[in-house]
């Protein structure tokens, strides 16, 4: 008993999709581009996405996760506090002319500010002070970052400092930049939050988020500008819509209204691409599960809530409807509980999931002649 259930229907058939028509051809103006569904990892768009360049301040995505990953092993307390050194201040500090929270030499400050600092005002002396706070050295933080490119498969990366200040050794790809991205927003989603807020109020300096995609493009919630001379302007950008979220990372532009109008254009042309489709209705019976030791013999499964998806035309015709739980169910069983997983896969791929659930309630009997029969009839028959 216990077994896995699976069953797997064709998306299209299922729902009687007409035959789907290519998306219209998009052509970025960034030097490198992609684009990509946060869920699933699926490339939509992509132009020389592995070539690596200078990522400036976006590659201060890679540092913050792995801040976020000590935190979340409890290795990091939020308000343990970190000295910050002379050279933090002196290469991260106001006078070098970069993002700075405006660190004051020797002070303490807590992970949570310098947290804050890092991804809403990309302040470099931030990075350095949590790189030395937690590493020792910012080179020996470099080397963790080394590592988790290699855990995340990062295939064109380099780092040679926590900020991404200018240095021929510390270039990423668009595609890695993506990947980073994904894994934060999958990984730290409470710490993701901090990503999409507006400002930063500390020592009473009051500092901007900088991402152009968060005054006044729909669903956009993060994540990181950069911008220096070598690298020119990029973003990673984050929005979600019609329960589907979209990366995209472009670099090498050469302005910052460019950045903002070429973030737009991707984000627009990826979400232009999708219908939001009904697949089952609130409440409505998705299976049917078998019940061991029950006074029913079966029970319906259904999603609590109407499950949309949003698809693009080619992803409708490989699109599949994926229902799965473990079954045969033991009684008692009571309405509302979550007995198995309703998924929308492309390629393999989840895009969209919602819980299956108990319809009605399953008493169990004290009958050993019934739970006997249920046994046969499992055998012979399956759960």
């Amino acid at each position: 008993m216990g077994k896995i259930r699976i069953l797997v229907l064709a998306f299209a058939c299922m729902l009687g999709l007409a035959k789907a028509q290519d998306a219209p051809i998009f052509e970025s103006k960034a030097a490198q581009a992609i684009l990509i569904d946060a869920k699933s990892g699926i490339v939509l768009y992509e132009k020389d996405a592995d070539t690596a360049v200078p990522p400036a301040s976006m590659s201060k995505l890679i540092t913050q996760t792995i801040v976020f990953d000590a935190l979340k092993a409890g290795t990091l307390k939020l308000d343990q506090e970190f000295i910050v050194s002379t050279d933090a201040w002196r290469r991260g500090g106001g006078a070098a002319g970069g993002s700075t929270m405006y660190a004051e030499v020797n002070s303490r400050i807590k992970v949570d500010d310098l947290i804050h600092a890092a991804i809403i005002q990309s302040a470099n002396d931030a990075c350095i002070v949590l790189a030395e706070g937690m590493s020792g050295s910012e080179q020996a933080f470099t080397q963790r970052m080394a590592n988790k490119a290699k855990e995340l498969g990062l295939k064109n990366s380099t780092f040679a400092n926590a900020t991404g200040l200018p240095d021929p050794n510390h270039k990423m790809s668009v595609r890695d930049l993506s990947i980073v991205a994904r894994y934060i927003i999958t990984n730290h989603p409470d710490y993701y939050k901090i990503y999409g807020q507006p400002e930063f109020l500390w020592n009473k300096i009051n500092q901007q988020n900088r991402n152009p995609l968060l005054k006044d493009y729909p669903g956009a919630d993060g994540m990181k500008t950069g911008y220096t001379k070598e690298a020119g302007y990029g973003l990673v950008g984050s929005a979600l819509r019609d329960g589907r979220r979209l990366i995209l990372v472009v670099a090498g532009l050469p302005s910052i209204n460019d950045r903002k109008a070429e973030a737009q254009k991707l984000m627009d042309w990826g979400f232009g691409q999708f219908k939001v489709i009904d697949v089952y209705g609130q409440g409505e019976i998705v299976s049917r599960a078998r019940v061991w030791g029950g006074a029913e013999h079966w029970v319906n499964l259904v999603v609590h809530d109407a499950m949309k998806v949003a698809l693009s035309p080619a992803e409708q015709d490989r699109a599949e409807v994926k229902m799965s739980y473990s079954g045969p169910l033991m009684a008692p069983v009571k309405a509302g509980q979550v007995v198995g997983t309703v998924r929308i896969l492309i390629d393999g791929k989840a895009v969209a999931d919602a819980p299956l659930e108990v319809a009605e309630d399953v008493p169990a009997v004290d009958n050993m002649w019934k739970k006997a029969w249920d046994s046969v009839l499992i055998m012979a028959f399956g759960g």
